[in-house]
């Protein structure tokens, strides 16, 4: 069974370019969001000393974020009201990730609106830390690895301008609205 869930909206694109950040601006002006699982992971991974991390087992660690993803997709089926979402099921694993049959299922079968908002990379905000290891280069693959995916699943990622997280903001609202230029 497919459930389509078009008040489900993704921000999405490579780490560090700003989807936490316009998520939050969102939440602070009433949208409902829901914060990525991909964070969250890496940290409970790196204090209880595992290895599903993206720079020592990304297989483990895009398996164990997809398996969230959906719990947390699967969990709010019922929603009605317009939700935001910091990542979803198709942005597991990244270049080198080998989606196993149950991740393609899931592709197929739980389905957001079809416009995904994708900040695009921006060396000006990019900056690594203890969660995010990848470099600016990395950033620029995993970008380009995520559009491929969200068009192949057919959807149309709608890239943000390089701007202000408020007017990023405006953007994605005024096109929810139709009210975009």
């Amino acid at each position: 069974m497919i459930v389509a869930k078009p008040n489900f909206f993704l921000l999405t694109g490579g780490p560090g370019v700003g989807k936490t950040t316009l998520l939050e601006h969102l939440r602070a002006r009433g949208e409902r969001c829901v914060e990525e699982t991909h964070r969250r992971v890496i940290r409970e991974q790196v204090a209880g000393g595992g290895s599903a991390v993206p720079w020592l087992d990304r297989q483990a660690y895009g398996e164990r974020t997809a398996r969230e993803d959906i719990a947390i997709f699967d969990a709010m089926a019922d929603v009605e009201q317009r939700v935001f979402f910091d990542r979803g099921i198709p942005d597991t694993g990244g270049p080198g990730f080998t989606p196993p049959p149950w991740l393609v299922e899931a592709w197929r079968t739980r389905r957001y609106n079809a416009h995904v908002f994708v900040p695009p990379p921006w060396p000006e905000i990019y900056r690594q830390d203890a969660e995010r290891k990848q470099t600016f280069e990395d950033c620029l693959a995993t970008h380009e690895v995520i559009l491929e995916t969200y068009r192949a699943l057919d959807y149309e990622p709608v890239l943000l301008p390089l701007t202000d997280v408020e007017t990023r903001a405006d953007f994605i609202l005024a096109h929810l609205d139709g009210t975009a230029r």
